[in-house]
């Protein structure tokens, strides 16, 4: 799997939370918190969106370093290979 289809799960999860999201003017290195209006459980049940999606364990004491659209993809490309 490459990097764009990362990158268009994650935006599928996204947006399967917030489907009034832009996914065109997110800012792939700025935090997806302050982009997207995602409180605790949203941001809970998007990670447990990707962990369905992509079939990857995603600790809870990784949570803390997954901010930005680009940290969600560099995560998931190094537990996908």
């Amino acid at each position: 799997m490459d990097e764009q289809d990362i990158l268009t799960g994650v935006i599928a999860e996204l947006t399967s939370i917030a489907p009034e999201l832009n996914p065109a003017k997110l800012e792939h290195a700025k935090r997806l918190r302050e982009q997207v209006d995602l409180d605790s459980m949203d941001w809970l049940n998007l990670l447990l969106g990707l962990h369905r999606r992509f079939k990857v364990d995603i600790p809870e004491a990784d949570y803390a370093r997954l901010r930005s659209l680009d940290d969600l993809i560099a995560y998931l490309r190094v537990k996908l290979t």
